[in-house]
C-alpha cells in the first residue's frame, strides 16, 4: 500500500486504485511548508474529528478535487454548510460500503469542536478493509479498551497511531494499543508539530523494536510502500 505523509496526522493512502486522505492539516503547519496542496487530489477525505489541526485544509482540497468527505455527522454537515456537498455522514459503529472497500467508524477517546466553537460531535477512528487488508486509523485518542475488540474480531495489518503524548497517547500507551489491536506494523502520527508533542525518534523506535514491533516515522513529503 502506498502511503504519503503530509505532516502531523495527515496521510494519503492508495487502495484499490483510489486515493484516500486523512485529516488534512498542511498549510498552517510550518513543518509542511514544502507541500503544495494544489497537487493533492484525493477521491476521499476521512476526518477523525473537528479540531483545526485535522480539518484546516478540508475546504480547499475538497473543492479542488471533488473528493467525498466522510466523518461523523456533525463534522461533515458543518462542511456542507460551508459549501462542500459531496459528503458521507457516519457515526460510531457504522460502516460505509465504498468502491475501494469498507470504512467502519470506531471509537476514539478525545474531545472534538471546531475553532469557531461549533459542535464537532464525537471523536472517532476508522477501520478500513480493502484488497484483503485491514488498516486502522486511530485519530486522536487515548489508549482504551475498545481497541481490544479490534484485536479480537479483526486482523489489523497496519495501524496509524498517535504517539506525541500530552493531547493524545504517547509512545508507551501506543505500544500498549498495538498489543490491544494485535498489530505489529505501526505508523506514528501526531508528534513533533508543536512543542508539547515533540518526541525522541530513536527512543520511540527502540521501544517498539524491543517488543518486536515496527514503528515507522515517515519524513514529511515522503511516499513509501507499506
Amino acid at each position: 500500500m502506498e502511503v504519503t505523509y503530509y505532516g502531523h496526522s495527515c496521510f494519503g493512502i492508495t487502495l484499490a486504485g483510489k486515493s484516500i486522505l486523512f485529516d488534512p492539516f498542511i498549510t498552517p503547519n510550518p513543518l509542511a511548508a514544502a507541500i503544495d496542496i494544489s497537487t493533492i487530489r484525493p477521491d476521499y477525505i476521512l476526518l477523525s474529528h473537528a479540531h483545526e489541526d485535522h480539518v484546516a485544509d478540508v475546504i480547499p482540497i475538497a473543492t479542488a478535487s471533488g473528493a467525498k468527505v466522510l466523518g461523523i455527522y456533525e463534522v461533515v454537515t458543518y462542511f456542507e454548510k460551508k459549501g462542500i456537498t459531496n459528503i458521507h455522514p457516519m457515526n460510531i459503529g457504522g460502516k460505509a460500503i465504498l468502491d475501494f472497500g469498507t470504512v467502519k467508524m470506531v471509537n476514539a477517546v478525545h474531545s472534538s469542536s471546531f475553532a469557531d466553537g461549533s459542535n464537532g460531535g464525537a471523536a472517532a477512528g476508522f477501520l478500513i478493509k480493502s484488497e484483503g487488508r485491514t488498516i486502522y486509523y486511530a485519530g486522536d485518542t487515548a489508549v482504551h479498551h475498545d481497541m481490544k475488540m479490534l484485536g479480537k474480531y479483526y486482523k489489523v495489518d497496519m495501524a496509524f497511531l498517535p504517539i506525541g503524548d500530552n493531547f493524545t497517547m504517547g509512545v508507551d500507551d501506543a505500544l500498549i494499543a498495538s498489543k490491544f489491536i494485535k498489530c505489529d506494523k505501526i505508523v506514528g502520527m501526531h508528534y513533533d508539530t508543536f512543542g508539547y508533542i515533540k518526541i525522541n525518534h530513536k527512543e520511540a523506535v527502540a521501544r517498539f523494536e524491543n517488543e518486536e514491533k515496527e514503528l515507522h516515522l515517515l519524513t514529511i513529503g515522503q511516499t513509501t510502500d507499506l
